[in-house]
């Protein structure tokens, strides 16, 4: 009898000594502290991206300086950028602190992986996890090396979570605490788990499996069901908010609003080249690229050559304009380096990492060129549009004097000698970009190019005399 009482005393012992050894950031319930025990929460519940990474670093900052106890993440996504993700998931596994998070509803893909990182998983009922398979920007699966890469990054993160020690008798027996063959599985399709998944299919957790294959502590359906399974009972909880900076920046890195941004940027520069001196296109301009590019520099994404890469290229193409007849070398260069700057400038660095760059960081970077190239066509579209719009309306009539200076009631008219030249033939004496100089009949006037550039000493002809002003077009 005293045999088998030192037997079970001796494995109970050891029991508790791995568990300490095995979960050294395990909370310890305030009821056994003895004091409050301070909570802090944030959420993640978009895709993930660089902005993500930001708002996590920020979280965890304000977390220490609050000496919190415990981190709750508030998860909801179905993935997004592998880097984000993969730095997120770094940042959790070296907390000083435990963290938990709170699935609710979807951890996929990236989401997964962000999951899998914390100490303990609560679900709430009908939630998922799973899904890693890294694809591309079209949904398409990307070369194996990027899903061994991901293999291997779940693999470690379930690993890192160390083992379980179970006692059977006279046996001891250790089983990881999140088997990694399920975390693998969840990326690779190819991958047989025996009485959990089936080859051909990349393995998807529910709730309830996920609690029976070791990869969910339990389900709740809020916060402070999961603080209450945790067996706090006092507590105190705070939360991350982000700021109206964090907001504003949110709001300007969009896509949608980025296009718009680059929009209004090429448009500004269209009209100001369509009117003589610097006025409010141009200012319009230059505070969209200060909204374009200053989030995006604030996020990280952004560089200091990237920058100045779109300066420097703004100022190609002023000087191909401004300063050297025709439009060669300095134009073209001017007009690559501005696309360049805008595209690469969405583009987290990190992805040049990889020297065959391929997969994920292809796709972000064909996706970041699309959507510049196509602002910047719609950008000059629009100009096109506007300005012939604005030339032939009367929209703008309250802007301008309406009354008229009748002869009759004393006004005395000027005949102005430009009137007489419309269907006149002469060249041109300067380069129309688009006012400049004709010659017409030996004589020079001021005149306006109606379409496009006119270079020095082509042929011109005079279409129409409008508000004081000669217009010409290419004879």
């Amino acid at each position: 009898m005293k045999q088998a009482t030192y037997t079970v005393l001796t494995a109970l012992l050891v029991l508790v000594l791995s568990s300490q050894v095995i979960a050294p950031d395990t909370l310890v319930p305030d009821s056994v502290s003895g004091s409050k025990t301070l909570i802090y929460t944030f959420a993640i519940k978009d895709n993930i991206a660089a902005p993500t990474w930001r708002i996590t670093q920020e979280a965890f900052e304000e977390a220490q300086a609050l000496e919190a106890d415990a981190v709750i993440l508030h998860l909801n996504t179905y993935g997004g950028e592998v880097s984000a993700a993969d730095s997120i998931r770094t940042k959790l596994l070296n907390a000083p602190m435990p963290v938990y998070v709170f699935i609710d509803d979807n951890a996929a893909s990236a989401g997964a992986l962000i999951a899998i990182a914390c100490d303990s998983i609560y679900m709430r009922p009908g939630g998922k996890i799973g899904a890693a398979t890294v694809v591309n920007q079209t949904g398409e699966q990307v070369p194996d090396k990027y899903q061994s890469y991901m293999r291997a990054t779940m693999r470690a993160t379930a690993e890192a979570h160390g083992k379980d020690t179970l006692i059977t008798g006279s046996d001891t027996l250790l089983s990881w605490h999140r088997d990694p063959a399920i975390a693998e599985a969840m990326v690779d399709p190819k991958l047989y788990v025996e009485g959990v998944s089936d080859t051909g299919q990349v393995l998807t957790f529910t709730a309830s499996e996920a609690i029976t294959h070791g990869y969910c502590e339990g389900t709740a359906a809020s916060i402070e069901e999961v603080i209450s399974k945790l067996g706090i009972e006092e507590y105190e909880l705070r939360s991350y908010s982000p700021t109206g900076l964090d907001k504003m920046i949110g709001f300007l890195i969009n896509p949608m609003i980025s296009g718009i941004l680059i929009m209004i940027i090429i448009g500004g520069i269209y009209f100001e080249l369509q009117s003589p001196g610097i006025g409010f296109a141009l200012g319009a301009s230059i505070l969209a690229a200060l909204l374009y590019f200053a989030p995006l520099y604030l996020e990280g994404m952004a560089e200091n050559w990237e920058l100045i890469l779109f300066i420097v290229g703004f100022i190609l193409i002023m000087v191909e304009i401004f300063a050297i007849p025709g439009f060669g070398v300095a134009g073209v260069a001017g007009i690559i380096a501005v696309i360049t700057g805008l595209t690469l400038s969405l583009v987290d660095n990190v992805v040049f990492e990889d020297p065959e760059f391929t997969g994920e960081g292809l796709g972000i970077l064909m996706k970041s060129l699309s959507l510049v190239l196509v602002s910047v066509l719609a950008g000059v579209i629009f100009s096109l549009w506007a300005t012939r719009k604005l030339l032939t309306t009367t929209a703008f009539g309250k802007l301008s004097l309406t009354s008229e200076q009748l002869t009759e009631d004393g006004f005395i008219g000027v005949e102005t000698e430009q009137q007489s030249l419309v269907g006149e033939k002469g060249v041109a004496h300067t380069v129309l970009r688009p006012s400049g100089r004709v010659m017409i009949q030996d004589k020079l006037y001021d005149a306006i190019s109606e379409y496009g550039f006119i270079e020095k000493d082509e042929a011109i002809r005079v279409i129409r005399y409008e508000t004081g002003q000669v217009y010409v077009v290419k004879a």
